[in-house]
């Protein structure tokens, strides 16, 4: 083990995830490296969308963004983010990534201190490897990346997400929601229908529908819909489905939007999902549905959470597309999902006051 030379640190690089939802499970990464350096400069590198996670963040300094498809385009747009970087002087880059691009740009910029783990055929541009045998398998992702920072000799902050917004963020989602009828003390019910990685982690609209009507009935909540521009489908038919009684934001959101509309959620339920980890950073209840990826590893990592899953034999099989018959997800009622999130709404108290 080689520890970060720290008496040399002033400006920190942090290459940031490429998914929002991994890139929520790397705040308490993200939170180690500022807690061993309060003094430094810290800079998260990310692309577009992972850029607005941390653009109000106060355990970074400074957000660089990555145009991959644009001005840091192949080959000649690496070179032009490492003179952009190099400019900057950074003593120390820390990649959160596992790809052999992540740690090639920090490479090119010249800054000296390079850690990661020893993936993707990487090692020989690191000068601080984590062997990738020291993971479990069935370790969360959040672990891990605690893991490989203290083994750099860093003191891990504790596993905890966060996110933040501004006021006037919140405030200005506030605005949109009085604009639907939704007030300010209301109980909101959040439902997530999409899933970027692919159709495989997807539960159905008609039982989204038939759960949110279910709760809403019981709880006396206002159901909202969230998801991305791809997913407006999936969310109008759940809408159809309530005959228009939610609020459906699915593609009308930008991602801080979306930060703040999770936020103001009272109950969320959800796939695994970007929005899933959101949702945990804000601490919001929620109830996720699980087939094809590892609960284990990718789970709300947060403990007002629950899991609904079958276990069908072939789960989890990581495929973004299901091969056969979805029997993870078909199996999945929403008889389970109304059974889970009232049992955890009935747990928390929260309708005796409780968020």
């Amino acid at each position: 083990m080689k520890p970060i030379d720290r008496s040399r640190v002033r400006k920190i690089l942090i290459r940031a995830v490429n998914w929002i939802g991994d890139a929520v499970m790397t705040t308490p990464a993200v939170d180690t490296v500022r807690a061993n350096f309060p003094e430094a400069e810290i800079t998260v590198l990310a692309n577009e969308a992972v850029s607005e996670v941390f653009r109000v963040y106060d355990g970074v300094d400074r957000v660089i963004t990555f145009h991959r498809n644009g001005r840091h385009k192949g080959a000649l747009g690496r070179l032009r983010l490492a003179a952009e970087l190099r400019r900057s002087r950074f003593d120390l880059a820390v990649m959160l990534p596992n790809s052999f691009d992540a740690a090639l740009v920090p490479w090119l910029a010249g800054i000296p201190q390079r850690v990661g783990k020893d993936s993707d055929a990487r090692s020989i541009i690191l000068t601080h490897r984590f062997p990738r045998v020291l993971l479990k398998p069935d370790t969360h992702q959040v672990l891990n990346y605690l893991a490989m920072l203290e083994y750099f000799g860093l003191n891990p902050s504790p596993a905890h997400l966060r996110l933040q917004t501004s006021a006037e963020e919140d405030a200005e989602m506030e605005a949109l929601l009085a604009a639907r009828g939704i007030a300010p003390g209301d109980f909101v019910l959040g439902v997530n229908p999409g899933a970027t990685y692919g159709s495989a982690k997807r539960w159905y609209p008609e039982r989204f529908a038939e759960a949110a009507r279910e709760l809403a009935g019981r709880w006396g909540a206002r159901v909202i819909i969230t998801g991305g521009p791809g997913e407006t489908e999936m969310a109008g038919k759940i809408a159809e489905l309530l005959e228009g009684d939610c609020a459906d934001f699915a593609g009308k959101t930008s991602v801080r939007q979306l930060m703040a509309l999770i936020k103001r959620c009272n109950f969320f339920i959800t796939n695994d999902s970007g929005p899933m980890h959101i949702a945990a950073a804000f601490d919001v209840p929620l109830v996720a549905i699980f087939g094809p990826t590892d609960h284990r590893t990718t789970s709300a990592f947060f403990e007002r959470g629950a899991i609904v899953r079958r276990g069908a034999d072939c789960a989890p099989c990581m495929k973004r597309e299901c091969p056969i018959d979805h029997r993870c997800m078909t199996a999945v009622t929403a008889g389970d999902v109304i059974e889970a999130a009232d049992g955890l709404y009935q747990r928390l108290g929260l309708g005796k006051g409780g968020r």
